[in-house]
């Protein structure tokens, strides 16, 4: 079994370390993305991944797709410090139809929502482009998925608007600029309809 990484540059926050993917890391990945629950929130669309092999080959396959990608682009492996486990993964990706745009995004496994992962990996994800002279990060979020609108919100992100640009379907846009990460910045601008939440 290969234990390769990819060129993703390694990032660590007080509980959190974000490495890059190794094809060994199947097994948790699965835990992730095996996930009915997670999966179904995912842009552009992708199904539960049924079984171990169907992980390591999508695993297989980010690592090739990761070689080809400029800083800060990566994949990361989400991994819990106290204990070493791999609790999600972490994304800086282009998004299509013209690669300008970059979004961060991650997925956690369903026992680990609720706990500030999400926040701690967005912030150290945002410092980290931030650094290679990115301008701005975006979010895009499935309408209905209450739970990571909050979250980017809660990260300081601003609500664009809604677009079919990015993946043919519907989402809702948030974007992050540096300075959004200051606590002292007032509110964001609200979605319509999402006051409730």
């Amino acid at each position: 079994m290969s234990t390769s990484t990819w060129t993703t540059h390694a990032l660590t926050t007080e509980r959190l370390t974000l490495r890059p993917w190794l094809v060994d890391d199947a097994r948790a990945a699965l835990d992730v993305y095996g996930h009915a629950e997670v999966t179904r929130w995912l842009s552009p669309d992708m199904d539960r991944v049924p079984d171990l092999a169907a992980m390591r080959s999508l695993l297989q396959q980010w690592k090739a797709e990761s070689a080809r990608l400029p800083a800060p682009a990566g994949r990361w492996a989400i991994q819990r410090n106290t204990d070493d486990r791999v609790i999600g993964g972490a994304i800086l990706l282009p998004l299509p139809p013209g690669n300008e745009d970059l979004e961060i995004g991650w997925q956690l496994r369903p026992d680990a929502w609720g706990n500030g992962y999400a926040t701690e990996t967005t912030h150290a994800l945002a410092a980290w482009a931030f650094s290679q002279d990115v301008q701005e990060i975006f979010a895009v979020v499935r309408p209905g998925n209450v739970r990571a609108a909050a979250t980017v919100r809660n990260n300081g992100m601003h609500w664009v608007g809604e677009t079919t640009k990015y993946f043919g379907i519907e989402l809702q846009v948030y974007r992050l600029r540096a300075a959004d990460l200051d606590r002292a910045a007032p509110a964001a601008l609200q979605p319509p309809n999402l006051s409730g939440d």
